[in-house]
């Protein structure tokens, strides 16, 4: 049991996985600073002064917190166009590696050697 799972742990795509959930948990907290510290209190300048957590509407005992749902999908729209913003940073510089990188040309099949084989023969007979 031991030895299979030091053969999953190991395995490229588990580590892979487990870095991208480290690095994907850090931009989390980066975005969320984003939103929480920069982005919101700007917006909630422009609104004059509303905060979106406090927006709550009371009916009898119970607190119905709309404006945590707001502020919610407010920081999902950041976070998604943050995210968008990132790939699409990273997908530019796979592009140019990728346009870097000559394409090596396809192996020569046998009918291609031997339809050159047979023109450099006809070339050496005229």
């Amino acid at each position: 049991m031991w030895s299979e799972f030091k053969k999953f742990a190991i395995k490229g795509n588990v580590v892979d996985l487990a870095v991208g959930v480290i690095i994907g948990g850090a931009f989390g907290k980066i975005v969320t600073s984003l939103v929480e510290d920069l982005i919101m209190p700007v917006i909630g300048l422009l609104l004059g002064g509303i905060s979106f957590a406090d927006l709550q509407v009371k009916v009898g005992e119970t607190a119905i917190m709309y404006g945590s749902f707001i502020q919610t999908v407010v920081d999902f729209l950041i976070i998604a166009l943050s995210i968008f913003f990132l790939v699409k940073f990273i997908n530019r510089f796979r592009k140019k590696e990728e346009e870097e990188a000559p394409e090596p040309e396809p192996a020569a099949s046998n009918e291609e050697i031997l339809l050159t084989e047979i023109r450099d023969l006809l070339r050496q007979q005229s």
